[in-house]
């Protein structure tokens, strides 16, 4: 049997936690870290009491939503490890978890956020779901849809999406997703435009108000004139490359003349 204060710690995270109180969570994670190792939970070998594990993987769980609560993404990944052990290895002994599937959601959009497609397809064939049960699953289904807007470019939609979010963590990664689409757009409208005005680039950018839109204009170094309501957008210059023709020329002439020598 796990610890009394191993169980007392466990009970006294999960009501911080349910309250909202991150600073203490994450004060009362590196407390239960330390004692789940010195119970030898954290990385459980041999046949551990099924209650203790549960116990474990409960910890471990809030260790990750507490991670994406906080905008720690090293931190999801390391507790998300440290979970399939307990969905993979000891899934026949213990208990399905309710919070499994909107974890393993989120690692999954966390791959599309750093563009490591191959692993979101290798994971989500590897998820323990039938292939024709992984659309009914709206935790998995989610990020299904987004990297197929992804790939079709259907940005509105994503966008759209962080508002049909399974869970409040998932609009946390939409939100990262979206930064990257918008750099993306901004890059494009740079190349095709001199310039716009703030309402039609606001309206391409996704920005709900004009301050936002602002911000992002400074980080991108563009240049606003507020009284003409219209952005122009920072042209790089182009480096103009010379042609040394006469060396091309000589040098034809040569090869034509070793050509003739050689028929």
């Amino acid at each position: 049997m796990a610890p009394p204060q191993l169980v007392q710690l466990y009970k006294e995270i999960q009501q911080t936690f349910t309250s909202g109180n991150l600073q203490q969570t994450g004060v009362l994670l590196t407390r239960l870290k330390i004692a789940l190792t010195e119970a030898g939970l954290l990385v459980p070998l041999g046949a551990p009491n099924p209650q203790d594990l549960v116990i474990a993987r409960d910890i471990l769980e809030v260790g990750a939503f507490w991670s994406i609560r906080t905008k720690d993404i090293p931190s999801f990944d390391r507790y998300f490890s440290q979970l399939q052990t307990f969905y993979n290895d000891y899934s026949s002994v213990l208990p399905p978890s309710p919070r499994e599937y909107p974890l393993r959601g989120l690692n999954l959009i966390r791959l599309l956020t750093q563009n490591r497609i191959a692993d979101f397809h290798t994971t989500l064939e590897s998820l323990p779901l039938p292939a024709d049960a992984l659309t009914s699953n709206p935790y998995i289904a989610h990020p299904i849809n987004l990297e197929q807007w992804l790939m079709e470019g259907s940005y509105s939609k994503v966008w759209n999406a962080r508002e049909e979010a399974p869970a409040e963590e998932y609009k946390f990664f939409v939100d990262s997703l979206m930064g990257t689409i918008r750099n993306e757009i901004a890059s494009c409208e740079e190349t095709a435009y001199d310039s716009l005005p703030l309402k039609d680039a606001a309206t391409l950018l996704f920005f709900k108000n004009q301050s936002e839109l602002l911000t992002f204009a400074q980080q991108r170094g563009w240049q606003v004139d507020l009284t003409a309501g219209k952005i122009t957008f920072a042209k790089k210059t182009e480096e103009k490359v010379e042609i040394p023709k006469e060396k091309l020329i000589l040098a034809n002439l040569q090869y034509a003349r070793e050509l003739e020598q050689i028929v």
